[in-house]
């Protein structure tokens, strides 16, 4: 079984946790796109939900789809968050943003009851840190903003390349929020709770892929099956 028939098989059992009338976040990402397009064919057969997106390409899958979409600004508290992840260790904190949503990632995680992840079984670690942390930035003073992240990186005992993310043409990657992102090459990630608070306190940065305290559950999907981290219900 690939990779992409486990994410499917993730959010397939994620989808057994929509009840009629949820208030649902749909997340942005691989994963979290199958777990929309199986959400659309519910939606199709006559489940009433209502959702809010964490990304602009999400925003229009849905609408394709025919799901009810609202926004924060009218439905600030919702039931479950459905998103994936770059990373998630056994305390279940999560790198994510590599798919540059990382702010309305975190923004929908924050309002909902409980956010729970799916991924393949490849996402699951020891240690937060391979997989690239994001930090999305405001691009005025970038340059100030890039040193104050490199000093907070060090103070925590991590270090790395600090690199700007580009499109594929080479041109810097702009968020939806219209903002850019360092992805910070550490490696390992031994203080992830310090790093979190090091990097909140840059003015210029606006968020950080390291999502603490906000999933309450994965599903991770392996050739063996189906592990569950945390509580679903």
């Amino acid at each position: 079984m690939n990779s992409d028939e486990l994410k499917k098989r993730a959010a397939a059992r994620a989808l057994e946790l929509v009840t009629p009338g949820m208030r649902l976040g749909l997340g942005t990402g691989s994963t979290a796109k199958h777990f929309v397009d199986l959400l659309g064919a519910r939606v199709a057969a006559g489940l009433d939900v209502i959702c809010v997106s964490t990304s602009q390409v999400t925003e229009a899958q849905a609408r394709a789809l025919a799901i009810p979409m609202s926004t924060l600004d009218e439905t600030p508290e919702l039931d479950l968050t459905i998103d994936g992840a770059d990373e998630v260790d056994s305390q279940l904190r999560l790198i994510k943003g590599g798919g540059a949503a990382l702010l309305r990632e975190k923004i929908v995680a924050a309002a909902s009851s409980r956010m729970v992840v799916i991924a393949d079984d490849s996402k699951l670690v020891t240690q937060l840190g391979q997989f690239p942390l994001p930090i999305e930035v405001v691009p005025f003073g970038l340059e100030a903003t890039r040193r104050a992240v490199i000093a907070a990186i060090t103070a925590v005992g991590a270090g790395g390349e600090i690199v700007l993310r580009r499109k594929p043409d080479g041109s810097v990657l702009v968020t939806d929020g219209g903002h850019y992102i360092f992805d910070a090459h550490l490696g390992t990630i031994t203080r992830p709770e310090a790093l979190s608070a090091a990097l909140a306190a840059i003015p210029g940065v606006v968020e950080h892929g390291l999502f603490l305290g906000l999933a309450t559950a994965a599903i991770l999907a392996g050739g063996g099956g189906l592990t569950i981290l945390g509580t679903l219900e």
